[in-house]
């Protein structure tokens, strides 16, 4: 089906000619077109455009009034104060708008593909081989999958990256104290030798720490580990055979920490720092021979004018050491040209903490000058913030130590329960209907208390806020849904069906005017990489449902059939609208709760 013109859109393009034909040199001016609480849009363009031909605003506004070609959309036109024009929309144009978006079967309520697709490679969710995730990779899952999310259905061609750290000398260190202690890698004590993808990464974390313990106090191991990690690079087959079953034991535990998030992993999509080796001897070539590069006591280095350290000295990015090992700068290097050369990227995006800002921006330069980067290739860091305790602090156990993610989302999972589980009885929920909404409710709760914060924020984990079911909260949202499901259940032979020819009460036109806003917003949000916008416009929508309830009755006897068969229109568009929205941040929609 073709995509809907919106509202707003049909408006727009009206007022554009309108002041085209009032002020021929004005050209194709912006309206700048708004939504506004003193008719449905406002128009304040005109202001700037009269002060730049020297004429009245307000009689400029009344010229360009007269020459609005209303049609079948806008059903007032008035100016306002020094010169603003207030726009108020017919009734019939509302329902016969949403009415196309109903009709759409493809699933994306007619809201059009972005204008100029390109390919984006996103690289997030970059979890660490042999450690725990804990609740600071959070983030980089959550906003990096609701940006694929997004960025597809705007019809982007989306690549997934997950960069894991699975390459160092740390290696050598576990490897070498495995090695050692090989009986520290025992199997579960019953002798069964089953472990879940969570107990042989608690292994694993455990190994790894008393393996760091080791070598930051015996000189001798740190030797012998050093020379594990020569071994490492230069191929020696026991020794990458250790290391791949490192890589292969902690997939399984990504796998199983992402299933629980409900996020889909795809194996091909984790290309850690291992997967650029290769080509790092050559991107180092390369940086040297374009001067862009040049030695610096032993080391290769790209210098910043702008970038300093506290001693006024220029502060390097160090792409080979002097030892000649790669730091992460070089593998980062090398995976932005793989990304631009091979995969064919447009736009690069890294979902990464605001603490490696320093790093990207010298990596993101050193690319441009060397000509990897151009006009063609953008690549942007979305920078996010740190999630933080109730106590305003960066979020860890009584002990100090960060909290394990599976715990976390284990948490909110069984608070989400308590939750479901209380109105069951109501509802008429069965016990497996309890566990899955419960999951559900409780993943949807932590992804959407991050989402709607923007990015750049820090915020406060607060599980207690997050299952409630009044305030700013996915289980708010997920509720409006279920109750629209329930009354569409109830409706008996009623259907829901667009009336054109009926007039709208307030609350009516309000949800109404705000469903035909869903298109532009995506493809405002996925073009901005900002998901906390879609999460405002769907809480905004739950609250205008509030209100419609409050203010129009749905099933009624006293109501008229088609006024029931509009209203019921208006809800299910409102659900669908909800679940569709809720599905790019990556929430489910649960049809009872």
């Amino acid at each position: 089906m073709a995509s809907v013109t919106s509202l707003s859109d049909s408006v727009q393009q009206r007022l554009a000619a309108a002041l085209s034909a009032a002020l021929p040199e004005a050209g194709s001016a912006d309206p700048l077109l708004r939504r506004s609480d003193r008719a449905d849009f406002q128009a304040n363009g005109i202001l700037a455009l009269a002060k730049k031909a020297k004429a009245n605003p307000r009689e400029l506004a009344t010229q360009v009034v007269s020459q609005v070609d209303t049609g079948d959309v806008i059903k007032d036109v008035e100016v306002s104060g020094p010169g603003f024009l207030n726009i108020t929309i017919g009734d019939r144009a509302i329902l016969e708008t949403l009415a196309a978006r109903y009709a759409d079967d493809t699933g994306r309520l007619g809201v059009p593909f972005a204008e100029r697709p390109g390919t984006t490679v996103i690289d997030y969710a970059q979890p660490n081989v042999a450690k725990e995730m804990h609740v600071g990779h959070l983030r980089s899952a959550v906003i990096g999958d609701a940006l694929v999310q997004l960025l597809e259905f705007a019809g982007e061609t989306v690549v997934r990256r997950h960069h894991i750290g699975d390459w160092g000398t740390q290696f050598g260190m576990l490897i070498q104290y495995l090695d050692e202690h090989p009986h520290e890698l025992d199997h579960k004590a019953d002798g069964s030798g089953a472990m879940s993808g969570e107990e042989a990464m608690s292994n694993l974390d455990r190994l790894y720490k008393a393996a760091r313990k080791l070598f930051d106090s015996d000189e001798e191991f740190k030797t012998r580990a050093r020379r594990r990690v020569v071994d490492l690079q230069s191929g020696e087959p026991r020794t990458l055979a250790a290391w791949q079953k490192f890589v292969d034991e902690s997939k399984i535990y990504f796998f199983s920490v992402f299933e629980k998030l409900d996020m889909e992993i795809r194996d091909p999509d984790i290309v850690g720092e291992s997967g650029y080796n290769d080509m790092l001897d050559e991107t180092c070539r390369l940086l040297e021979e374009s001067g862009v590069a040049v030695m610096s006591d032993g080391a290769l280095c790209v210098f910043f004018e702008d970038i300093k350290g506290p001693d006024g000295n220029p502060v390097p990015l160090i792409v080979r050491k002097s030892d000649g090992g790669y730091g992460y700068a070089a593998t980062d290097l090398s995976a932005i040209r793989d990304r631009v050369f091979n995969l064919k990227a447009s736009s690069l995006l890294y979902v990464v903490d605001v603490r490696q800002s320093l790093h990207f921006r010298m990596v993101f330069e050193t690319a441009r000058r060397v000509g990897w980067l151009n006009d063609d290739v953008e690549a942007h860091q979305l920078a996010f913030g740190t999630i933080l305790g109730k106590d305003g602090k960066p979020f860890k156990t009584r002990e100090g130590v960060s909290v394990r993610l599976e715990d976390l989302l284990d948490e909110a999972v069984q608070r989400a329960t308590a939750v479901v589980r209380e109105k069951a009885e109501k509802v008429g929920l069965t016990e497996q209907e309890i566990v899955e909404n419960g999951r559900h409710v409780g993943i949807g709760a932590v992804k959407y208390a991050d989402l709607s914060t923007s990015a750049v924020r820090d915020y406060k984990f607060d599980l207690d806020q997050m299952v409630s079911l009044s305030g700013d909260t996915s289980v708010y949202l997920q509720y409006a849904y279920a109750r629209i499901q329930s009354i569409l259940r109830k409706a008996g032979e009623a259907r829901p069906l667009a009336h054109p020819e009926l007039e709208l009460a307030p609350a009516e036109r309000a949800l109404g005017l705000h469903l035909d806003q869903f298109g532009e917003t995506v493809l405002e949000v996925a073009a901005a990489y900002e998901p906390h916008k879609l999460a405002g416009y769907l809480y905004q929508l739950a609250s205008l449902l509030t209100t419609f309830y409050d203010q129009c009755q749905v099933i009624s006897a006293d109501n008229p059939p088609e006024v029931v068969e509009n209203r019921l229109f208006l809800v299910d568009l409102t659900a669908r609208t909800l679940h569709r929205g809720m599905a790019l941040l990556g929430i489910r929609t649960p049809g009872r709760l």
